[in-house]
């Protein structure tokens, strides 16, 4: 071999392939040798770069299968009002923002709580003019599902006096006939997000799927490479070495594959196609084309993502039986049966992996359906279709994953116990009876199924170690509930490798190993020795990805 480009050495070394390895050598974008200290040492030449991990965990990069990239790096300009609660608290963070973003631009705040103002007080437009009534505001929940806006952003949308919307999006409306600033599900949002300094490019992803149209000026999109990229460099600051993007459009993958032809890309991403339910079965033909088109090791496109549900907190999460505080209801079932079903038999067909929300668990047995319709009608294949979130499923349902071969997608930090989320209440949301069944990436792993972890950036923040701190330590989250805790090196495994796996890269990824791409992440300090209570101490030293160094904070190279 002649000489590596890095050799890093005195590493604790978790590579999911070899035991009793501190030091491996990097080449041409790929994990050239691995083995001791006095074995590596020596390979390097003049030129070699080497970096002393000084004990330090050295493990593959992580893999996050479930970030919504242009979304995210959108917010990271956005006022955050993460945690924040009451009248008065909201009025000053937003006056505070105004003042230092001056102009008549609408003010986009993400993670608002639904009770922001107050437990039990309803966001309204008025009330919201109350803050600031001649500047356009947008709040979006902390699960993006739902939006609160005043009424100039309602005007200047045209959607004060309602709308025609898709089924499962609603813009809501006060006996006056004028809208009351709740805004549920994308469609019904995507409106007032068009007022935004990216006049909504950011949204299409994940409403329609479409590009913009117009088409977006030479301008727009040099602009928007840049809100992307920064929000790219925000991940390899986690450790992160690749993304499976939860919506696409064609415009997305055209500017990461400009940043990738310009050189700047710093991490692989994924991106698919979205399918809604508006749209006929035949526009999955366009799946196939971006998959033609984009085909990289960089940025790829293999997969069609839906929507079947809403979520838990507005009661659009699609539920077996009606909500116990709204008998009225089920929630949204946003695909009908056989459409669903449909949709999955074509996507299937042509070998394109299918990845879906479902958060209720009548949502997921629609997909779990769906999957089975795909198998029945064509076969059984190695498809690794995928069911994101599962925040409530029956005991029915626990063993059709096994059985049908699909992938169980997670977040722990969803859970109430994970520090985002509070507790659904019991009679409001939730039966007692499916407590058990709330959050059980444990349980769901026990069953022989394939079990992936990932943030849902930006519904939480990207944070690997908070999803790392949750699954090894986070109790059961009711008193009488099975304990959903994995071991260290099970949520590791779910974080790297099998995320790898889910994206048919466990040849090439997601292990230490030669001839595997050199995406390697390097942290703060010794992952096995860190009280599990303590790992969110933890940071990433030095992310590298494709054997380039994306991101160090200066300690180790």
């Amino acid at each position: 071999m002649t000489d590596p480009d890095i050799v890093i050495l005195s590493g604790r070394c978790i590579t999911f392939a070899q035991p009793d390895i501190t030091a491996l050598a990097v080449k041409d974008g790929k994990i050239a040798a691995l083995g001791t200290d006095a074995e590596i040492r020596p390979l390097a030449g003049p030129d070699t770069k080497i970096i002393d991990a000084r004990a330090q965990t050295v493990m593959p990069g992580f893999i996050d299968s479930h970030v919504h990239i242009f979304l995210g790096s959108a917010e990271l300009s956005n006022l955050n009002l993460r945690g924040l609660k009451g009248r008065e608290a909201l009025a000053k963070a937003i006056a505070d923002y105004a003042a230092t973003h001056p102009g008549d631009g609408m003010i986009v705040a993400n993670a608002a709580l639904y009770d922001i103002l107050g437990p039990g007080e309803e966001t309204t437009r008025q009330k919201l003019d109350a803050i600031l009534s001649d500047r356009p505001i947008l709040l979006m929940a902390q699960d993006l599902h739902t939006g609160w806006a005043n009424t100039i952003a309602l005007e200047k949308a045209g959607i004060l006096h309602g709308a025609t919307l898709p089924e499962g999006n609603e813009i809501v409306m006060a006996p006056d006939g004028t809208a009351t600033g709740m805004l549920k599900e994308f469609a019904a949002i995507t409106p007032v997000m068009r007022l935004s300094a990216l006049g909504g490019r950011d949204q299409l992803g994940i409403d329609t799927g479409r590009d913009p149209s117009p088409a977006a000026t030479p301008a727009q999109r040099a602009h928007d490479k840049e809100v992307l990229l920064k929000g790219l460099h925000h991940c390899a600051r986690q450790g992160i070495t690749t993304l499976h993007n939860m919506d696409g459009n064609v415009y997305q993958l055209e500017l990461l594959q400009e940043l990738d032809d310009e050189g700047r890309l710093p991490l692989r991403i994924e991106v698919p196609m979205l399918l809604t339910n508006s749209d006929p079965i035949e526009r999955i033909d366009e799946a196939l084309e971006m998959r033609r088109r984009f085909n990289s090791e960089m940025v790829w496109s293999n997969r069609v993502k839906m929507f079947v549900d809403g979520v838990l907190e507005s009661y659009t999460a699609f539920m077996l039986r009606p909500y116990p505080g709204k008998p009225e209801g089920h929630g949204e079932e946003i695909f009908a049966a056989e459409h669903f079903n449909r949709a999955c038999i074509y996507a299937d067909k042509f070998g394109l992996q299918i990845s879906v929300h479902a958060v209720g668990d009548g949502a997921v047995r629609r997909v779990l359906d769906g999957f089975e319709a795909a198998q029945k009608a064509n076969g059984k294949r190695d498809s690794r279709h995928r069911i994101e979130h599962i925040e409530v499923i029956s005991p029915q349902d626990l063993p059709r994953f096994a059985e049908l071969g699909v992938v169980a997608s997670m977040q722990p930090p969803h859970a109430p116990n994970g520090g985002h989320f509070d507790l659904a209440p019991v009679g409001d949301i939730l039966y007692p009876d499916q407590l058990p069944h709330h959050f059980q990436w444990r349980g769901m792993k026990e069953t022989g199924a394939h079990l992936v972890f990932s943030t849902d950036w930006p519904v939480i923040p990207i944070e690997v170690m908070r999803v790392i701190r949750t699954a090894v330590s986070a109790g059961p989250i009711w008193t009488d509930s099975p304990d959903p805790r994995l071991s260290l090196m099970e949520t590791l495994v779910a974080y790297t490798r099998d995320n790898a796996w889910v994206e048919f890269g466990e040849n090439k990824k997601g292990k230490l190993a030669p001839g595997y791409m050199a995406d390697i992440a390097i942290l703060s300090g010794n992952i096995e020795a860190t009280d599990p209570e303590e790992i969110e101490s933890l940071t990433a030293a030095v992310t590298m990805c494709n054997g380039k160094i994306t991101w160090t904070d200066g300690t180790l190279a």
